[in-house]
């Protein structure tokens, strides 16, 4: 375990517990993400809480576990072949901690590779076009004089959620009656277009009564309710 000494990331933030799984995170969709999965799957971790309001994730410690400079990222102590693995970009980690626990990933090959196909939608889709109408109706973008880019990606939005609205007809779950990493990708990102960034009017949100069916299902799930509090601020 003394090996993740070896990451400059825990100098910056020491681990307690070096022999479980280290996230480095804040509860953002796509931070959440993680810590909800890794409730989910009751792995053993230590959550770290990475301050991106003060710019912590480029410190030259984080851009050394993640050169993107974003969070979520983690180390595993015990990664293949029992050496310390670290790995960025959430929908990747999702995969490997699915394929780490045997949970929410099917072992079947078709709904495998159908379930990976719905955590790339979330990954090229919906969290960028989600969070783009955060920016320009939320934060610095809403300042701007020109409404065009937000008419743009509220009316991407709202498509990329009669997309989710219609795979969710008859269904509990994306991938049908399993959850999966499929719902836990993209959970989040629905929840704070609708709550954080308050652009349930703009989306029309109503409309989509399928998703919101499958958010309430999901926000009812205890390792959910926990993962969106980790790291605590």
């Amino acid at each position: 375990m003394s090996e993740l000494s070896a990451f400059p990331i825990n100098r910056r933030w020491p681990a307690q517990h070096p022999e479980r799984i280290q996230l480095y995170s804040l509860s953002t969709p796509n931070g959440v993400k993680v810590s909800i999965m890794l409730e989910e799957t009751g792995l053993p971790y230590e959550a770290h809480l990475v301050d991106i309001g003060k710019d912590e994730s480029h410190l030259p410690e984080f851009l050394a576990l993640n050169p993107n400079g974003k969070i979520p990222a983690i180390i595993d102590p015990q990664g293949p072949g029992g050496k310390p693995l670290g790995l960025f970009e959430s929908g990747a980690i999702l995969m490997y901690l699915a394929e780490k626990s045997g949970k929410f990933l099917s072992a079947d090959p078709a709904l495998r590779w159908e379930t990976i196909q719905w955590v790339f939608f979330q990954m090229a889709s919906i969290g960028p076009m989600f969070g783009q109408v955060g920016f320009f109706h939320k934060y610095a973008g809403r300042e701007y004089e020109d409404k065009r880019p937000l008419t743009r990606y509220v009316n991407e939005s709202k498509r990329l959620l009669g997309v989710l609205d219609e795979r969710l007809a008859g269904r509990d779950w994306i991938m049908g009656s399993e959850y999966s990493i499929a719902d836990i990708a993209t959970l989040g990102w629905v929840r704070n277009l609708i709550g954080w960034y308050d652009a349930g009017a703009l989306v029309e949100y109503e409309r989509f009564r399928h998703v919101d069916a499958w958010l309430q299902r999901g926000l009812a799930r205890p390792a959910v309710q926990r993962g969106l509090e980790i790291p605590s601020q």
